[in-house]
C-alpha cells in the first residue's frame, strides 16, 4: 500500500440521543473526539426496520409496475 494516504483510524467517543455513550474506532476527526448523534438509532425507522407501509395511490411505483409488468416473463410459442 501506498504511504500517508489513508486517514487516521483511532478511538473516538459516540453520545447518544439518551446519554447512552460507548467507544468505537473512526476515522472522524482527531483522537478522543465525541460524536454527539442527533438521530437514535434505537428508536428511528431506518435501523429498527420501522412498521411503515408504502403507500402509493397511483404514483410513480403504480406506474413503475404497470409499465415493467411483464419484464422478465417468459412467453411461451
Amino acid at each position: 500500500m501506498k504511504a500517508d494516504i489513508h486517514p487516521s483510524y483511532h478511538l473516538i467517543k459516540v453520545v447518544m440521543t439518551n446519554g447512552q455513550e460507548f467507544t468505537t474506532r473512526s476515522t472522524l476527526g482527531e483522537d478522543g473526539q465525541t460524536l454527539n448523534l442527533d438521530i437514535d438509532p434505537n428508536t428511528h425507522p431506518a435501523w429498527t426496520g420501522g412498521t411503515q407501509q408504502l403507500t402509493d395511490r397511483g404514483g410513480r411505483l403504480s406506474r413503475f409496475k404497470s409499465r415493467f409488468a411483464g419484464l422478465g416473463e417468459i412467453k411461451k410459442k
